[in-house]
């Protein structure tokens, strides 16, 4: 993006009013010095702590310059009664709107701009203007540095320490330093720059140490709302069977984490399967295995008893996704968080709109990953093509998934598969998910404790006959599921 010529663009259109949202105050008054020059307009800034200032290419007043001036009201009288074009920045002056008198002067001052050519610029965080105003304006945004130019504000920053006093040169995990990278897009270039000189300067190294930190430093940022950040995303190493849905998010993952590729960036799936079959952890090792953070929508904290509260609460949480992009946003059991019982359906509606605005017209890179056990309590609005990119059923996994299971939590316990005999317990496990699979290797490791002997096929064995799987439980209900998904969806 060429911010000089979205700026000059901006201001040649002749817009009285002017919002900017950012913090790098710097780099955005040596742009509008910039502009304002080639188009030959006075420059002028104005702070509560400084008063009202002349920049380059403005003419010299001490009238309207100084401490007498730190009352944007003083302010806003002089340049109402300007004659000549000028450009003028307000920082932080969006506050002061509230009072009636300076409202009417920006609205003057506004209005009055095809006779004397004065532009305000109010700059600052998050700044909305009244509604009486927002038609007489129009915002302009700074880019954030892409892949390209935060490598090279790396570069710049690890040649500044190879040069510096130290002995050691700058070492590194080229993988850590990717995902750091990767962590960083969103992030403004000065914001940037101070994160990556805080990782190199710590240790004069990058590693996985550093990317952690960094998440822990932007989960900061989301405020203990309704939207956390789940820093142990995990891997398919962990997952067993899904090998359609696994070939799927390789094939798009590159794709998703280069945002110079020309290819549509995919935008969500929604499993659907059995309870207990392992649709959370994969959405989990989605974010692990393409080195994205992993944001979970929590439903319970996103309701609220007051009006409008709650979709505020779901518009904030969508905002603060996209300020992490590129990520994964987890909504697990997304049937229970568009239609929880005993709550107002009005609520439910208004929330299921909201999702489905943004999932159409979300620019940012947020990928969506999506679970849900009961098909039936989900809106068709939401299962229409071009929500998900696709829905795959994760059903009961077969005998060699539910093998390699019980080598995954044997594996994870210290016990080595290569003790027992696994095929036969896969057998024996016909009709449990992976979570009932788990659950019997944990009761049997408690037996061989409980027993002071090592663990065995026949305490295994025996901790499967106690169980009564969901599949027998709620037979009636898995086979409808399945029968509804057979024709519908793609097996994962």
């Amino acid at each position: 993006m060429n911010d000089f010529h979205d700026l000059s663009l901006v201001l040649r259109s002749r817009f009285p009013i002017i919002t900017v949202d950012s913090q790098e105050e710097a780099r955005l008054l040596a742009l509008f010095e910039r502009a304002c020059g080639q188009e030959q307009w006075p420059l002028y800034r104005w702070s509560v702590a400084d008063g009202l200032c002349r920049c380059a290419g403005a003419p010299a007043d001490p009238a309207q310059e100084g401490p007498e001036t730190r009352e944007l009201e003083t302010t806003l009288r002089i340049v109402d009664r300007a004659l000549s074009v000028g450009v003028y920045l307000l920082f932080d002056a969006q506050a002061f709107l509230q009072s009636p008198a300076n409202l009417r002067l920006v609205k003057q001052i506004a209005l009055a701009y095809d006779k004397r050519p004065r532009t305000l610029v109010f700059v600052g965080h998050r700044v909305e203007l009244p509604e009486e105003l927002r038609r007489l304006s129009a915002r302009f945004e700074l880019s954030l540095p892409d892949l390209a130019q935060l490598k090279q504000i790396l570069r710049e920053e690890a040649d500044a320490w190879n040069r510096g006093p130290q002995l050691d040169r700058l070492r590194g995990e080229p993988e850590a330093a990717q995902q750091l990278l990767q962590q960083l897009l969103g992030c403004s270039a000065e914001d940037a720059r101070r994160r990556i000189r805080h990782a190199i300067r710590d240790d004069g190294m990058l590693n996985r140490d550093d990317v952690r930190r960094l998440l822990l430093a932007r989960q900061e940022l989301l405020g203990g709302g309704a939207l956390n950040l789940e820093l142990d995303a995990g891997s398919f190493g962990e997952v067993a069977g899904l090998d359609n849905l696994k070939r799927w998010l390789e094939r798009r993952g590159p794709v998703f984490r280069d945002s110079t590729s020309k290819l549509d960036a995919p935008r969500g799936v929604l499993l659907l399967g059995v309870q207990g079959s392992g649709k959370s952890m994969a959405c989990k090792a989605i974010a692990g295995a393409w080195g994205l953070p992993l944001l979970r929508l929590d439903f319970g904290a996103l309701y609220s008893k007051w009006i409008g509260e709650t979709e505020r609460n779901l518009r904030e949480a969508f905002r603060s996704a996209e300020s992490l992009a590129p990520c994964v946003l987890w909504l697990d059991e997304i049937e229970k968080g568009l239609g929880p019982e005993g709550e107002d359906q009005g609520v439910g509606r208004r929330v299921l709109g909201a999702l489905l605005t943004w999932m159409s017209e979300r620019k940012a890179r947020v990928f969506l990953a999506a679970t849900a056990n009961d098909i039936s309590a989900l809106p068709p609005e939401l299962l229409r093509k071009g929500r998900f990119d696709e829905i795959f059923f994760v059903d009961l996994p077969d005998a060699a998934t539910r093998e390699t299971i019980f080598r995954i939590h044997l594996q994870r316990r210290g016990i080595d598969p290569a003790r027992l005999d696994l095929p036969p317990l896969a057998v024996a496990a016909e009709g449990f998910s992976g979570a009932e699979i788990e659950q019997a290797v944990v009761g049997a490791t408690y037996e061989a404790a409980a027993q002071q002997q090592p663990l065995s096929n026949t305490m295994l064995r025996d901790e499967l006959a106690r169980t009564r799987p969901l599949s027998v439980v709620m037979a009636e209900r898995i086979a409808e599921l399945r029968d509804w998904a057979a024709s519908r969806t793609v097996p994962a």
